[in-house]
């Protein structure tokens, strides 16, 4: 059984490979870093929560998988 991320988490990591799609990398302590940079007001464990999702979307994508970020499914709230 996988684990399951909160939408805060996925909306924030998608938003974030959207506005910046060049700057991650399947690099965890990397795109923690970035994602510290990037986002204020974050607590330690949100950071690292967004970090590892970004991170493992990546590395699906690296290998083939059919994950994509899409913008249409993003609600402007």
């Amino acid at each position: 059984m996988g684990k399951v991320k909160t939408e805060q988490i996925k909306r924030t990591g998608k938003e974030l490979m959207i506005r910046f799609p060049n700057k991650f990398s399947s690099n965890f302590d990397e795109n923690k870093k970035l994602v510290d940079t990037l986002t204020v007001g974050t607590t330690t464990r949100v950071r690292n929560k967004v970090a590892g999702y970004i991170t493992r979307t990546i590395a699906l994508s690296e290998a083939g998988s059919e994950i994509e970020v899409d913008s249409d499914n993003l609600d402007e709230e």
